[in-house]
């Protein structure tokens, strides 16, 4: 039986995105519907909203997780023993990090939507990555759990 993560988050796109989307597709019907007819219509639109609600799905699926051994962001995974310093950072101190502080090696993990961070220090030297950016809700809790694991594996 697995512990329960000192740290789990999934990154899902806002309500807005998705009513966004939705009205969207909504136009398309209404423009599909005058120039064919209807049943073609409704096939059309049915297959744009599958693949409105597929894609927003995947792209809000990212997950990081912290859990006793592993710090998960999205794909990636780097191993407690490579964790370094981690801190939580502002919008404003995001925006500069990921733009024009930033460091081309660096591993992202950025969502538009989720404007605060937590940039990860990497300690492991055949990493080319010297740090992760990754988006987060709740920069403080996630740069507490990631402190947290790196102190867990240092004697």
């Amino acid at each position: 039986m697995t512990a329960k993560p000192a740290y789990a988050e999934r990154l899902g796109v806002p309500l807005r995105w998705w009513v966004q989307g939705t009205m969207l597709v909504a136009t398309l019907w209404l423009a599909v519907v005058v120039a064919v007819p209807g049943p073609v219509a409704w096939v059309v639109t049915a297959v744009a909203l599958a693949a409105l609600f597929a894609g927003l799905w995947s792209y809000g699926n990212t997950r990081v997780c912290v859990d006793g051994e592993v710090f998960r962001a999205g794909r990636a995974h780097i191993e407690a023993t490579y964790v370094g310093a981690a801190t939580a950072l502002d919008a404003d101190q995001t925006r500069r990090v990921a733009g024009v502080h930033a460091d081309a090696r660096a591993h992202l993990v950025l969502r538009p939507y989720l404007k605060r961070a937590v940039r990860v220090e990497i300690t492991d030297p055949a990493d080319p990555a010297p740090y992760w950016l990754v988006s987060t809700r709740r920069p403080e809790e996630l740069a507490k759990a990631l402190t947290e694991l790196g102190q867990s594996v240092r004697p």
